[in-house]
């Protein structure tokens, strides 16, 4: 069963290639605001091309609110390239490769191949917010493609959280 970091704790690392050719590495990122990872599970799929399609009409608006966005996959590079180009993703930073571990460690559910399209395990959706100092903010794990976070309503409350030192939720267990 994974487990999702903690809310206000230090992010896991996260270092992964990228479709330039160069590595892209979480604790090199200076945001405004947030870093924003969005996990989605490859090219084989309609809904991530949807989701990160909308992830690219909103980049410009994410980016003047201080929030810089990556889209990372389990895919390979050839994959992620191939998607990055057909659903028109750019300039947004394209990771690939990342690992069964990586995904282990950010509490990502991962599942196996049950149609030709699918040609290895990938990890399913999430969005993940984390704070310029390392620290985790937000994470939406999802274990289907079809449950993911609104992200023109997470768009609508980067000033919220910023203007009122909103603090991140969910770090401490229940008694």
């Amino acid at each position: 069963m994974p487990t999702t970091p903690t809310p206000d704790a230090k992010a896991p690392d996260l270092k992964l290639p990228l479709i330039i050719g160069t590595d892209w590495e979480l604790s090199a990122q200076s945001p405004g605001a947030f870093t924003q990872i969005i996990v989605y599970r490859g090219l084989h799929c309609p809904v991530c091309k949807s989701y990160l399609g909308q992830s690219r009409a909103l980049y410009d608006r994410f980016l003047e609110k201080g929030v810089e966005t990556i889209h990372v996959s389990m895919d390979s590079e050839d994959r992620a390239r191939q998607a990055h180009e057909d659903w028109g993703l750019d300039p947004i930073p394209m990771g690939y490769g990342m690992t069964a571990d990586q995904a282990a460690d950010w509490g990502l559910y991962v599942s196996q191949p049950i149609q030709d399209s699918e040609k290895a395990d990938f990890a399913e959706p999430a969005v993940f917010w984390v704070r310029p100092d390392g620290r985790l903010y937000l994470a939406a794990v999802s274990n289907s493609p079809f449950a993911r976070p609104d992200l023109e309503a997470l768009l609508g409350k980067v000033d919220f959280i910023k203007n009122n030192d909103y603090p991140a939720r969910g770090q401490q267990k229940a008694a």
